[in-house]
């Protein structure tokens, strides 16, 4: 029997949630903004097309937004998180099998239902149920690959004649879609190795499968080996294999002129470490590397200057929360200097990183790993179950000296019952 996978990808995701209870900004431009305001991370098709980058200053683009009446919006990642859950439900009862890949995207496993379903008709009806369900546009890509079904997804995004779904299921179709992709926007190639597969002449997905498979293996990864065979039409992903983020990093810019108490600043760094550990369990991997860092505004020269880069390798890779905060907190306090300097910014960013199964021990390892990961395991599962800084270590104090700043959040239509949108209606006379 042959696989057919569906990748189901929710369109400009953020806008889209932003809009469902605000239907009077149907068809006009919106942003998202990141944390404390302060770059660009979402933009409706409206707002590209007025030539607005993705990751913008928000004080750069505010002129150019002011002028053609832009709705802007802070992150409201509840309101995100709420609306992805009721996606990823409906999406569950197309399948028996849904594995959701991001906030915003989820393969299904169609394999064996095309016998018994015409497999456009029923994408196109998947694509209208989830779309009028929860008001958030979806587009899908089904094909005999998951990579195939990413690239199928971009086309029923991008070509309204493919009603929100497309489907790779021919080799004529096949061919053509690696025709019209450029190798770089395969999933699973990188930056790197984009570069280096231009070098060899390989610019479109076409190209790239196009090549012997003995050329493939001797010049790349496993990894990269799979994509190829992907490419050409066999499985041979599975969901653990999934590509993972390379590195992880939490950032915050901190409101006004920023913080200048050094115990404040490690507070905020076990913080970001802690939510850099929390997104590495999520993908079932652990990290070797781990980087700080810290700068004043360079937007105040008048104002004492500093920046702080620090970085280390643990013996042990490592996914532990209290690991990961104790090295970085390591490394900012080796690299504080005495001085009144305000920090606009910091971090923490943990890279070198492994799936979970692949993890090299060392022999003289003073911790008991076994032990570290139940009591992770178990704190993990006390705070999904009542909040997820319910447990905490004490270096990451209260999190409420560097709240965020969000000017521009809406409500949280969907969990707080003090936000439930109120109809109305005018009494007849």
């Amino acid at each position: 029997m042959l696989s057919l996978f569906g990748l189901a990808d929710c369109n400009n995701f953020y806008c889209s949630c932003e809009r469902v209870f605000r239907p009077d900004l149907q068809g006009k431009p919106v942003v998202v903004l990141s944390n404390n305001d302060g770059c660009v991370i979402a933009r409706s098709e409206e707002a590209k097309a007025l030539g607005l980058k993705m990751g913008e200053p928000f004080f750069k683009v505010r002129p150019l937004l002011e002028e053609h009446g832009v709705a802007v919006f802070s992150s409201n990642y509840t309101l995100y998180g709420s609306l992805s859950s009721r996606v990823m439900n409906l999406l569950s009862a197309y399948t028996p099998q849904l594995d959701i890949y991001s906030i915003d995207e989820a393969f299904l496993d169609f394999t064996g239902m095309d016998q018994h379903n015409d497999m456009k008709t029923y994408g196109e009806q998947l694509v209208r149920h989830v779309t009028q369900s929860t008001g958030i546009p979806i587009s899908l890509g089904i094909a005999p690959t998951k990579t195939l079904a990413k690239i199928g997804s971009k086309f029923a995004k991008k070509y309204k004649g493919y009603h929100g779904c497309c489907i790779i299921d021919t080799e004529d179709k096949r061919l053509k879609a690696l025709t019209l992709t450029d190798v770089t926007d395969v999933w699973g190639i990188g930056r790197r190795i984009g570069k280096l597969l231009e070098y060899y002449g390989i610019h479109t997905a076409a190209d790239f499968a196009a090549k012997k498979e003995s050329w493939v293996r001797a010049k790349f990864s496993v990894t990269t080996l799979r994509t190829w065979k992907e490419l050409n039409g066999i499985s041979c992903i599975s969901i653990e294999q999934l590509p993972h983020k390379q590195t992880i990093c939490t950032s915050r810019s901190f409101a006004d002129k920023g913080i200048t108490d050094h115990n404040i600043l490690e507070e905020a760094v076990a913080n970001f470490a802690s939510r850099c550990a929390a997104k590495l369990r999520q993908q079932h991997c652990h990290c070797q590397g781990v980087s700080v860092f810290a700068h004043t505004s360079p937007f105040r020269p008048e104002a004492p200057q500093h920046t702080i880069y620090q970085t280390t390798t643990l013996t042990v890779a490592t996914n532990d929360t209290a690991e990961i905060i104790a090295a970085a907190i390591r490394l900012l306090r080796n690299a504080y200097q005495p001085g009144s300097y305000a920090y606009k910014k910091a971090g923490v960013i943990i890279w070198n990183i492994m799936p979970s199964k692949a993890i090299q021990q060392h022999l003289f390892d003073p911790i008991d790993r076994t032990r570290q990961a139940a009591l992770v395991k178990a704190i993990d599962e006390i705070n999904r179950k009542n909040g997820h800084v319910t447990v905490r270590l004490a270096i990451q104090g209260t999190d409420k000296r560097f709240q965020l700043k969000k000017e521009y959040e809406s409500l949280q239509y969907t969990t707080n019952i003090n936000h439930i949108i109120v109809a109305k209606t005018e009494k007849t006379k």
